[in-house]
This record gives structure tokens, sequence and C-alpha cells, in this order.
């Protein structure tokens, strides 16, 4: 029986996970297994959230190895360190626990067809103290990295009676800095609740270009701008950092912005290491592919961030995945497949924390772009993830798990405090 190996259980990866063991494993067409260094996925847009605390991993995300008994693959936890494409192996890294100690040895695993599924990374494009001194959120443990730090200076002003203030600058106004920064203003309102009545946050976001979320529509930039201004976060655009300190990002020009807290999320690249698996990258550590999303090997493909098919969206990833499920079961069937992968732009959504959010869509629906803001677009907005549940878990369990949520939100927290 043929094995198809899937490394990265983002959105794009594990979709295609669940897609191929319905469609192969299910019907022991073929073996399909996931490969992932976390036990547990976070849906990689609610890391913004992570970090703030409003959506905690510990109850919202969902354990790899359930999803591969509900779906029919197979579920090994591991990091991929080396590709023998002649021979169509793959070998493990050794896993470790905390304090360095060995839980197993490597493994080396055979696959007839490999998907690449293993993101990206910010990009700090070399600047002088960022990775030492700024956070990231990259990652669900970058994320919580960066909510024990906040939560430790919200802390540290339970006890003040005097007004205080906690300081956080984001550099870079793409989707995730513009995300994170009303998240922080919402959570100040619930950190005040909890006993810090006299902290109040000073965010900061700072923008290269000359607007923010230049990735999106004009408009919708524009919009986000003036909801930003409403929550008093500050924005600087045209501010690039040439800098950071342990206390301060520097700009062109020597202007210091301090900060008890500094995040950079600033552009995006693949890792280094994919580099070295002996496969064509871009300048951007982003494997080359074709029409098809294959590789410079004919039996290895790539989808989502760590390739430049398609811009680094959730939407995009769960394109990609659902054209590589018809391709990798027509190939397994012995079948001719010769459709393109052409992405379809649906428009983007931007939260700006838990009431609103601001977007626009697109397609034959919206008839060109249809401007969402308010209510609507922060449900259309948590649809998304409900549709990338049903894709993991189906109607009836993503119906379940959503009257969960809602009766955990009666008797929790609204933030993960610890």
């Amino acid at each position: 029986m043929k094995r198809i190996v899937v490394v990265g259980g983002g959105a794009g990866g594990l979709e295609l996970a669940c897609r191929l063991g319905r469609s192969l494993g299910k019907k022991q067409l073929a073996q399909v297994l996931l490969i992932d260094q976390h036990r547990q996925h976070v849906w990689k847009p609610l890391l913004h959230e992570v970090a703030t605390g409003a959506f905690n991993p510990e109850l919202g995300g969902a354990d790899y190895l359930n999803l591969a008994r509900l779906n029919r693959f197979q579920f090994v936890q591991g990091h991929l360190t080396e590709l023998d494409k002649d021979n169509k192996q793959l070998t493990l890294a050794p896993s470790r626990d905390g304090k360095g100690r060995f839980l197993s040895s490597s493994q080396h695993i055979q696959y007839d067809y490999l998907v690449l599924a293993v993101g990206s990374q910010s990009a700090d494009f070399g600047t002088k103290g960022v990775a030492e001194h700024a956070f990231f959120l990259d990652s669900p443990e970058q994320a919580n990295v960066f909510h024990d730090h906040l939560l430790a200076k919200v802390q540290g002003q339970t006890l003040s009676t005097t007004p205080a203030k906690l300081s956080v600058a984001i550099v870079g106004a793409g989707a995730t800095g513009v995300e994170l920064s009303a998240e922080l203003r919402s959570a100040e309102r619930v950190f005040r609740h909890y006993g810090a009545k006299n902290l109040s946050l000073e965010l900061t976001l700072l923008e290269a270009g000359p607007r923010i979320l230049p990735a999106l529509n004009e408009k919708i930039a524009n919009k986000a701008l003036r909801e930003l201004g409403k929550l008093n976060v500050k924005v600087r655009t045209s501010a690039k950092v040439v800098e950071a300190t342990k206390t301060a990002f520097v700009l062109d020009g020597d202007e210091k912005i301090e900060a008890d807290l500094m995040v950079w999320a600033a552009g995006i690249r693949g890792a280094d290491w994919l580099t070295t698996l002996g496969l064509e990258t871009s300048r951007r550590n982003q494997f080359e592919v074709n029409s098809q999303l294959r590789t410079s090997d004919e039996h290895i493909y790539a989808l989502g961030d760590c390739c430049g098919a398609a811009p680094p969206r959730a939407q995009a990833a769960n394109q990609q995945a659902t054209y590589l499920n018809k391709l990798l079961v027509a190939l397994i069937k012995g079948e001719t497949f010769k459709d393109e992968f052409k992405y379809q732009d649906y428009g983007s959504l931007v939260s700006l924390a838990e009431h609103s959010a601001v977007g626009g869509l697109m397609g034959s629906l919206a008839k060109g772009t249809l401007f969402v803001e308010g209510h609507l677009a922060r449900w259309m907005y948590i649809s998304l993830y409900r549709k990338h549940q049903f894709a993991m878990f189906g109607v009836m369990r993503t119906i379940g798990l959503m009257i969960a949520d809602k009766l955990n939100g009666w008797v929790r927290p609204r933030l993960k405090l610890h």
C-alpha cells in the first residue's frame, strides 16, 4: 500500500491529512501519515488571541492523535531534519524532554508521496537586536511566552494604588499586528476587572510602509486605522525600525520607541533549515513549486506559507489542501490529473477584538468587493474558524464544540489567567 506523508499540521497540512484520511485511508487505498513537532493543533490566525489569553489552547486546541482517529490517518510527533529523495525517506530528530533527556531516538520514515506544509516564520530582516529582545508570535509556544510576560507585568500592578502604565510596541501593521493591538486593548478592560484597576496600556503600532494592512484593500486599511484610533492605539507609519534594544525599538533617524514589551510581527520567510533539504527554494526560503504545487522533485509537493504559490493566508492553504487532495487521490488511483492550482481570493477579514472586525468579500456573490464591518464582520471572522473545525471534526462534532465553548464562557474567566 502506498504511503502519503504530510509534514506540518497547520491549517493546510492538517486539513489535507483529514481529507486524504477520509478519501483514501478509510477505504484502505493508501496509508496517510501526518508529522508535526507538536501534539496539539492551534489555528495560526488565533495566535494573537493566545498571546493575550483570549484563546486558551488547553481548551480550544485539537489533539492530533484524536484527529487521526476520527479521520483515519496516522500521526507521528517529530521534527524533520533530513530528506533522502533518492530513497524516498525522511529522518525525524530524536525527541527530548524539558531537561534535555532523550525520549525517543531518531526515526526514518518512507514515503511514496510527500507534502511539505511546514509554514513560515517572521522575518526580522537581520535587524540588530530583534532576535534577542523582541517577542515573536509564530507558534503557540512563542505566543504563550508573551502571555506569561504580559501577565507578570500586569500582576505587578494589581496592588498599586497609583495610576500605572504598561507600554507595548508592535512592529508590523499587517493582520497580526493590527489584531494583536485590538486584542490587547480588550484585555486591558478584563485585567482591571481582575484587580489591576489603575493599569492602563500604552499601545504603539509601527509600520515601515506608508499604510497599515499593506496586503489588503486600502478602504479596509483606512477603516481599520479609524477603529484603532477609537481604541487609542498609536499608529506610526513610515517608521522603519533599524535596531531593538532591551527597552526600545530604534527608528531610522535615531528616534527611540520605549516599551515594556516589544513584539515583532513584520514580514514572513521560510525557516533556514528548509534550504538544507535539497529542494529549490527562493530568497525567502520558500519552496519553488510549479502550477500543480510540485517542487523540484516529482514526488514532493508543498502548500501553505512554505511555498510562494499564493498569499500567506489561511484561505490559500485551505484551497491548496482541497486541490492536493484531488491530485493525490487521482495519483493513487492511477488516474490522469491535469488541472492546475488557481488561487481564488474571496476577500479578507481583520478582527478588532471581541465585538468588531472589518473586511471585504469577493467572488460571484459579492460582484466585486463587498465591504463589511462591525458585528457582522466579526461573526464572519469567527465563522472562518468554524469552517476549519468542520474540516477537522465534521459538522455534528463542531456543533458540540460550539455548545461547549458557550458553556465554558459562562463558568471560566474571559482571559486565560495562568
